[in-house]
This record gives structure tokens, C-alpha cells and sequence, in this order.
């Protein structure tokens, strides 16, 4: 799967002061509401009831949050580098500064599994996860996420 399938320029961002993960969250939701036809509401709880069965964050200060909901009108998801790291309970117990949530509907299975796979194995790949700390717009760092999934899909 492309992540440029899965994320649109305006479902980027750089944000400072985000200091919890309930935050976050929030942030998170508001940002992918527009795009998936669901409410904020409906978005915060997902993500936060996926969040406590264990902590979506990966080893290297990136995190995977997700959510699946019949109000979800399409696999779709968003990214915020944060200025700031904060806790995440992350495998590494590493602070999370790189984030790419995803959101797709109750009855997405395997194309939700395949969405996490794509990001997760993007992610995953510590000069990715540089070259996304170096870009300070969400120009720039989407480029960066839509060029490199080009480039491995060409792989």
C-alpha cells in the first residue's frame, strides 16, 4: 500500500505544545474528522480505547496510533511531527515525536492490516525517521512521505 493512498498534504502537520498523549489524541482527531466523515468524538475514543490495550508506539520515537469505526468512511490516515517528544509508553521507552495515526472503518480488515504494515514498516527505518525530524513543514514532510513510499514501492 502507498502512503500517499493513505495521507493528503492537509493531513500533516508540525505542532508544539502538545505535552500529554490524551492531547494528542485530541489532535489527531481533529485533524482526520474532515477527512474520514466521522466525528472528532467518535475519533478521540477509538484512538484512546485502541491506546489502552497497549501503547501503539514503536521502537525510535515513532508511534502508530489507530482506530476502526462503522462512522469511518474510508481507510485514511494523518501525521504530526510534534516539537516536543513526550511519553508514550513506547516499546523502547522512548519519548514519541513522529506520528502517523490511521483511522479506516469497522469492517476494513485486511486493508487496515496493510495500512499498518506500510507505516509501520516506513517508520520503522531509522533514516526515514531522521529525514522526517530534519523537514520543518508539512510540505516538506510530506514529500518525504510521499517520495519514500514511491520509492519502495519501486522496489
Amino acid at each position: 500500500m502507498d502512503i500517499s493512498e493513505l495521507v493528503s498534504p492537509s493531513a500533516v502537520a508540525v505542532r508544539a505544545g502538545v505535552t500529554t498523549k490524551r492531547q494528542l489524541m485530541n489532535l489527531l482527531a481533529e485533524l482526520a474528522a474532515p477527512l474520514v466523515g466521522a466525528s472528532e468524538k467518535v475519533l478521540f475514543e477509538g484512538l484512546m480505547e485502541r491506546e489502552a490495550l497497549g501503547s501503539t508506539g514503536l521502537a525510535g520515537g515513532a508511534a502508530v496510533p489507530h482506530a476502526r469505526s462503522p462512522e469511518i468512511g474510508k481507510v485514511a490516515g494523518v501525521f504530526v511531527k510534534l516539537e516536543q517528544p513526550l511519553d508514550f509508553e513506547a516499546l523502547d521507552d522512548r519519548p514519541v515525536d513522529l506520528v502517523f495515526a490511521l483511522f479506516a472503518p469497522a469492517d476494513a480488515g485486511a486493508e487496515h492490516l496493510r495500512a499498518l504494515a506500510a507505516v509501520s514498516r516506513l517508520l520503522r527505518r531509522a533514516e526515514v525517521r531522521e529525514q522526517l525530524r530534519r523537514a520543518r513543514t508539512p510540505e516538506a514532510l510530506y514529500a518525504l512521505l510521499a517520495h519514500r513510499s514511491e520509492a519502495e514501492a519501486a522496489a
